[in-house]
């Protein structure tokens, strides 16, 4: 597998055999869905799972299996009604499989911070003793480098994979987000979206620009101490190209839509959720990478 190389510059990518591109996780992932419901603040755990398969068009030899595996600390703060702040500490345990043997990367990712702003919020009593309920916040926060970097650019055998596999971006990275929640009765949707602007790092690697979005519709049942809310929906991922000194690397930038289904549970403090996310739609590195699927749990209490 490692004479099969892809040359990380893209001006001197001039054969057809290449290492396999998994593109799926590079850059790093905020995935927001649906929060907890807290009044002053809340912490928690959350474990993220995706699965990725490449094969090789020009060599159908050539394979790799990716499983990468996150254990994230994150919380969340109300300073006030209108204004809260977040964390988000990942810990990376990925894995690749391939004629080669298996590859383990395991540390800190890039620790995120965010602060959202509740910029409308409205109850809308209705005559069956119901009542629209609306939030909106949007917000924003920064991807401090906390993860390692460590690739040698100049090598030749330097592969998108291992590119992909590490545990930081080198870089600081602004996140823009918002959210907007619509409950009527025991039913509601929530839509989330996220835009992850990378800036250069100290190798003059860019990683591309990522948009992820989420539209989930739950239905509420329970009461005050104890709840469970099923939950479906879809989600939309666009990734831009990855650059190095401002040139485009060649097999990065991707798209992703999944369908999403997963089950929420709360116990008076204690939240727990589950969900599965399965590709219905995806181009990664042309075709030759494909999802198989992402799953989420997380614990959470809220005070």
């Amino acid at each position: 597998m490692k004479k099969i190389i892809i040359a990380i510059l893209a001006l001197v990518i001039t054969v057809n055999s290449f290492a396999c591109p998994i593109c799926g996780c590079g850059g790093g992932n905020l995935y927001m869905g649906l929060m907890p419901d807290f009044k002053s603040k809340f912490f928690g755990f959350r474990y993220n799972y995706s699965d990725y398969h490449t094969q090789l068009a020009s060599d159908i030899t050539q394979h790799s299996n990716n499983y990468y595996n996150s254990i994230e600390l994150w919380g969340g703060y109300n300073i006030n009604r209108k204004l809260r702040v977040m964390a988000f500490v990942p810990y990376y345990i990925n894995k690749q499989i391939d004629d080669d043997g298996i590859t383990n990367t395991n540390g800190l990712g890039d620790i995120s911070v965010m602060a959202q702003y509740n910029i409308w919020q409205s109850i809308t009593p209705l005559n069956n003793n119901k009542a629209i309920k609306q939030q909106l916040w949007i917000g924003g926060g920064l991807k401090i480098p906390t993860g390692t970097f460590k690739v040698d650019l100049a090598d030749s055998s330097t592969t998108l994979s291992d590119i992909n596999a590490q545990l930081g971006t080198g870089s600081t990275d602004f996140i823009l987000n918002g959210q907007y929640n619509l409950q009527y009765g025991r039913f509601g949707v929530n839509v989330s979206a996220n835009y992850k602007m990378n800036t250069e790092n100290n190798d003059k690697y860019q990683y591309g620009n990522k948009f992820s979005s989420n539209l989930l519709a739950f239905y509420h049942l329970g009461s005050h101490h104890y709840a469970i809310s099923p939950n479906v929906g879809l989600g939309y991922e666009h990734t831009g190209s990855n650059k190095l000194q401002g040139e485009k690397v060649q097999f990065t930038g991707s798209h992703l839509v999944t369908a999403i289904a997963g089950v929420e549970l709360s116990y008076k403090a204690i939240g727990f959720g589950v969900n599965v996310q399965l590709p219905a739609n995806q181009d990664f590195a042309e075709g030759q990478t494909e999802l198989k699927m992402k799953a989420m749990a997380h614990l959470s209490y809220s005070f």
